[in-house]
């Protein structure tokens, strides 16, 4: 680590223990310059600081695994692997158990470094068949506890919504040999409600998406997650980073790795659904108000599914058994009491068989020899959470780290203490906030809010959310971290609601709303369901429900009392271990790669406690190292200690400190161990065995070349007399049989080219297949690139006259065929078109060459731009070409800017408001253009009625490709006639005029004194 300090302006400081000055600016300031590097980790001492950067890492290979295998914990960059490896090999030494605290908010990263802790001992460890076994099942362990612990959250949609705690058994040889789960308050609300935005748990969409249809059909389930009213609360069913689909068949193979039966697992799925049919009941009010349930098919697959009477089931889910002496009553619920009863067997169901599916895990990977075995404890439970609002489940999350931060201090606090008194240095007290008020506060026996809670809970009467926020306010007015709408001052009171307490946590302020409180902390199942239970055919539901007492009247305990003793039994557990810790951040809300939200972050390092942390590491010494490993890396400092030091270690440091001018307050000395106050000593120090170091590799490489080169100018002089002897020898040889061969060749090609014009013979067969190969080089290197060259094909000697002609008709025929096979159809279509088109015009028309390089579209005008009054008349016709054109007048011929459309039937001119002529194609008789570069166009029209229209004259921009369209569409190819002069047009029947042509500078159209319609064209360019 101590190497990575002269880049430490780069890419920061990898221990915040080095910071100059602890506070939380400076904190922030090297976490963001470390996380703008792809720099991940960091520590405080040996606790690991990790950044979600939401997205992939190459830094988690086998190679990297391989690489901090059995190193010195600081020795390397910070990783996890260089924990999980100091943790393994500090167990294997001292043969006692340890414990790693992966703490966070949801999406901060702890189930993904928990896996990477389970993929790092699997790796790492010994390995035989056996021990693969156990590591299959650890790991195979997670897919199925994410299926039915894990959901999609707002803030995350992987999130872990229990507590896990997993020990790694380990024999004395350091092999992983067995492993142990306990789980803590899984959030069994969210079966049966989820906030906008989340999902339940993922095993129901994982079941219903991707369950074989045979299995679906078994379980009278459909493949729409919209159809299960518990899974469609959040809005959210389908999410498209989550495949559903294979996480199923990932579950479905680690259910039988962890040795669970086909028998079990179906009766497991069978559990799944029953609860997703659970949740379509829907009862019935009857003439009383009371709640019923007739011929429900929801119901009938319920008590299929858990194989319990459907009779007995509908009782228990609409009446509630009352024990009066020897009678029993039955008390009709009303609808929204037999709303909590079905919402509380699918809680209780579900609850339970998650705790049976631990301890099925817990059965697969126990370890049955009784020889000694060390652990390694993975805890990877929820972080502190503040949402917008909270509820039951964040009042004891947030508990929970209370616990875990008065743990995590007092354990802190005991290491540093240890390490100072077993190097005798003077313990300095360290300031820093006691959180046990805030424990007291919740857990305290009658007094605490857990306490209050269970006695309203058990209290007769009317007891509900708002008594026990009044309970709470007279037995806690007076506590400083306690504050309600009613006690608070006026400033205060506007941000609390009248259902709301705050609690003033270690992180920061958090209000709860007691809304929910007494029914979540109840979560009771009725009597006569739970008797039902134990009745059931399904071996699952039967063992889960059999485990209590059919004829105990003791009330079961309360949830918070529940987690409360668990966390304290947890508690226990982790004080008898060796603590580890990762603290993982969110890096923004977003889940975007490269993003570092500062007050995120800010917050995040508030309520993980990391600057407690930091300043109890820096209360006393900044830096301590072992006297060998501080002497090893700093001896060339000094004269006295380079380049070997004779006598102990302590007293090698003891000069090499004095030397470099160390303050009596900047160290102190310890058994073994120096110890540093300020990080800046420590810098100083780097810096200077930075600079030494290149001075001493310098001197080094001078004294180690200066030899070396000695050396090898003997060497080489003495092998160069030797070589030059040899080699003139071999060059001299060589260049004789150079000389006679050359000679020969020589003298055979003369010859070749004497009688290069006879017939072939043994004179000159040598000579002429160097001519071939020499043209047949040249020629390959000048291949004419197109068929339309016919200039750079090489011309041959006389002897290859002949094969050159065939080799030039080859190639042309390759070029040919390679161009017509790479047209496409659309570029066909069009070559038929051009080649109408040049049958029509090629030689006739001065303006065709000009067209020959523009391609025809599909249409000019788009039905959007057709008259919306016209389009309807038109459309049953099918539109085939539309085209701008400008139409003539018959009498006086005035320009008109006119739409020009050709259906398979005829051509319609239209103007802007209507129709204005249908010309069909049966009556064109003739289509007249001149022979000059203008584009008027006349249709000569059957004229039989002298009212009717008479010929049309237009001018069209794209004439050829009008025409060409028309000709096909109308199949008047025949009639097009290209005219030089005058075109005669018939203007009404009996009434004849002329379009006149001629060349001008300037292209006009005009009415001529003569009464004809004169059309003055340019003259065509030459080509």
């Amino acid at each position: 680590m101590e190497g990575a300090l002269i880049a430490r302006d780069r890419v920061g400081i990898q221990d915040f223990v080095l910071l100059d000055e602890t506070t939380e600016t400076a904190l922030l300031s090297n976490l963001k310059k470390r996380f703008s590097g792809d720099l991940i980790y960091t520590y405080i001492g040996t606790l690991l600081v990790s950044v979600n950067p939401y997205k992939e890492l190459d830094i988690y290979n086998k190679d990297q695994m391989e690489l901090y295998m059995g190193v010195n914990f600081f020795e390397l960059p910070p990783h996890i692997y260089a924990l999980a490896d100091n943790a393994y090999h500090t167990m294997l030494a001292e043969l006692n158990n340890h414990f790693i605290l992966i703490s966070g908010e949801s999406g901060a990263g702890k189930t993904e470094a928990s896996k990477k802790l389970l993929q790092y001992y699997a790796v790492s460890c010994p390995s035989t068949t056996l021990l693969n076994t156990v590591r299959d099942k650890m790991l195979m362990s997670n897919p199925v506890l994410e299926a039915f612990g894990n959901a999609k959250t707002l803030k995350n949609d992987n999130s872990s919504r229990f507590g896990k705690y997993m020990d790694i058994q380990f024999n004395t040889e350091g092999d992983a040999v067995g492993g142990h789960i306990l789980n803590y308050l899984l959030e069994r609300s969210r079966v049966v409600h989820q906030n906008h935005g989340e999902r339940n748990f993922h095993i129901f969409y994982q079941l219903v998406e991707g369950g074989e249809e045979d299995l679906l059909h078994q379980l009278g389930l459909e493949r729409d997650c919209q159809h299960y009213n518990y899974l469609t609360q959040g809005d959210c069913a389908i999410v498209s980073s989550i495949n559903d689909k294979n996480n199923w068949k990932n579950v479905k193979n680690a259910l039988q790795v962890i040795d669970i039966d086909e028998s079990n697992t179906q009766h497991l799925f069978g559990i799944v659904a029953s609860v997703l049919h659970l949740g379509n009941v829907q009862f019935e009010l009857d003439s009383k108000g009371y709640a019923t349930l007739n011929n429900n098919a929801e119901l009938h697959w319920v008590s299929t599914l858990l194989g319990v009477n459907a009779q007995i089931l509908q009782e228990g889910l609409t009446y509630r058994k009352i024990e009066a002496k020897q009678d029993e009553v039955l008390s009709p619920f009303t609808n929204d009491h037999a709303i909590y009863a079905r919402d509380a067997l699918a809680k209780a169901i579900y609850g339970r068989t998650f705790t049976w599916l631990v301890k099925r895990i817990n059965e697969s990977m126990e370890n049955k020899d009784d020889s000694r075995k060390t652990v390694i404890g993975l805890l990877d439970i929820y972080g502190f959470e503040v949402f917008y609002v909270n509820s039951f489940e964040q009042f004891c999350i947030n508990y929970c780290n209370e616990k875990l931060q008065q743990l995590f201090i007092q354990l802190t606090l005991k290491s540093e203490q240890e390490e100072y008194e077993a190097e005798d240095i003077e313990w300095e007290p360290v300031q820093f906030f006691n959180n046990k008020i805030i424990c007291d506060l919740v857990e305290e026996k009658h007094r605490g809010i857990i306490s209050i809670l269970d006695e309203e809970c058990l209290r007769p009467g009317d007891a509900t959310d708002l008594t026990f926020l009044e309970r709470l306010e007279d037995k806690m007015g007076s506590h400083p971290h306690f504050v309600t709408h009613r006690l608070a001052d006026k400033k205060t009171r506007r941000t609390l609601e009248r259902g709301d307490f705050r609690l003033l946590h270690y992180a920061g302020e958090v209000t709860y709303c007691v809304v929910g409180f007494l029914d979540k902390n109840n979560d009771l199942l009725y009597r006569n369901i739970k008797d039902l239970m134990r009745q059931s055919k399904n071996a699952i539901i039967r063992e889960c429900f059999s485990t209590m007492d059919p004829d105990s009247r003791r009330r079961p305990e309360t949830v918070a009392t529940q987690f409360k003793s668990s966390l304290l039994k947890l508690t226990e557990i982790l004080m008898a271990k060796e603590a580890w810790y990762i603290r993982c951040l969110k890096s923004n809300e977003s889940k975007e790669p490269g993003q570092f939200d500062e007050a995120l972050i800010r917050h995040q390092v508030k309520y993980l406690g990391l600057m407690e942390h930091l300043r109890v590491r820096r209360a006393g010494f900044a830096y301590r190292r072992r006297f060998e490993i501080f002497l090893k890396r700093y001896k060339p400092l000094c004269p006295a200690t380079w380049p070997h030091w004779r006598g102990e270690p302590a007293d090698g440091v003891e000069v090499l400190v004095q030397h470099l001018g160390y303050l009596p307050n900047e160290y102190k000395m310890g058994r073994t161990k120096i110890f540093i106050r300020h990080p800046r000593t420590l810098f100083a120090t780097e810096d200077a065995y930075e600079k030494c170091k290149h001075d001493l590799a310098t001197r080094l490489q001078a004294k180690y070349r200066g030899y070396r080169a000695k050396g090898e100018f003997r060497k080489q002089k003495e092998a160069a007399t030797k070589i030059e002897t040899c080699w003139r020898g071999v060059q001299a040889r060589k260049e004789r049989e150079k000389r006679a061969w050359a000679v020969k060749v020589i003298k055979k090609f003369i010859k070749g080219y004497m009688t290069r014009g006879q017939a072939k013979t043994t004179d000159n067969s040598e000579y002429l297949a160097f001519v071939r190969q020499n043209y047949l080089n040249r020629l390959k290197a000048n291949l004419p690139k197109t068929v339309l060259d016919k200039t750079t094909w090489v011309d041959p000697p006389a002897v290859l006259t002949e094969a050159s002609e065939i080799l030039r008709k080859l190639h042309t025929r390759t070029m040919v065929r390679k161009y017509v096979r790479g047209i496409m159809p659309q570029k066909k279509a069009q070559f038929h078109l051009k080649i109408l088109t040049s049958t029509t015009f090629k030689g006739k028309k001065d303006s065709y060459p000009q067209s020959v390089g523009q391609p025809f579209v599909d249409t000019r005008i788009s039905e959007q731009d057709i008259n919306v009054r016209v389009l309807p008349m038109i459309r049953n016709e099918r539109i085939k070409y539309s085209v701008p054109v400008i139409k003539y007048d018959r009498n006086g011929f005035k320009p008109r800017p006119r739409q020009l459309i050709l259906t398979q039937t005829a051509a319609y001119v239209i103007d802007e408001a209507k129709m204005k002529q249908r010309v069909l194609y049966t009556s064109l008789k003739g289509i007249s253009v001149s022979n000059l570069t203008d584009c008027i166009i006349v249709f000569h029209i059957t004229c039989e009625d002298p009212k009717q229209k008479g010929d049309l004259v237009m001018h069209c921009d794209h004439l050829f490709e009008f025409l060409t369209k028309l000709s096909v569409i109308a199949n008047k190819q025949s009639v097009i006639k290209v005219v030089q002069g005058s075109i005669k047009i018939e203007i009404q029947a009996g009434k004849e005029s002329a379009v006149d042509f001629s060349t001008g500078q300037e292209p006009m159209v005009y009415k001529a004194k003569n009464g004809h319609l004169m059309v003055v064209s340019t003259r065509a360019r030459a080509r």
